[in-house]
């Protein structure tokens, strides 16, 4: 069983903000767990097709992808999010039916060790590599906040689908 906490072992601002993050992605992991490799690519909700369990992870890992590796180290965009098209906006998603839950699983803890690291040797003041649309630089400080956010939403995705599949609740 994942085990998690947002309560920080220290009151600083970084620890706080990394706490929370990592209590987001904790949860996340904690809506799968036990569910069958079946239930995992079930989309309960008949408008949205991708709204899996499976689609939701890889979803949460392609996007914090993007905005620690392309935002904010200025890394050429590689994986599905390159193919996404008006036609096909959520390729990560779509992509995610065909890979087992534990592999998206381990994939997205493997990439979250390597983004606690990238946020202990950032400043949280430090700007990104690439600018928003509007030519303004988002900070690590924002972008913390920002996946915090993302992933939180998500979360009460995966709720409403884990519900909807299997009927487990409370997570």
């Amino acid at each position: 069983m994942t085990r998690r906490t947002d309560t920080p072992p220290a009151w600083d601002e970084r620890t706080q903000l990394t706490t929370f993050l990592d209590y987001a992605r904790d949860t996340a992991r904690a809506k799968c767990e036990g569910l069958s490799a079946e239930d995992a690519r079930k989309a309960p909700l008949p408008n949205s097709p991708l709204m899996t369990m499976c689609g939701l992870i890889g979803h949460l890992r392609w996007v914090e992808y993007h905005w620690f590796q392309v935002m904010f180290l200025g890394e050429e965009p590689e994986g599905p999010l390159t193919e996404a098209t008006d036609e096909d906006p959520d390729p990560e998603m779509r992509q995610a039916q065909d890979i087992p839950l534990p592999r998206l699983l381990a994939e997205y803890e493997e990439q979250s060790a390597r983004y606690r690291r990238l946020l202990s040797d950032h400043d949280l003041d430090s700007k990104a590599s690439r600018p928003f649309r509007d030519g303004s630089h988002a900070d690590l400080r924002w972008i913390v906040l920002h996946l915090i956010e993302e992933i939180s939403r998500h979360n009460g995705h995966l709720d409403i689908v884990r519900e909807l599949v299997d009927g487990r609740t409370g997570v």
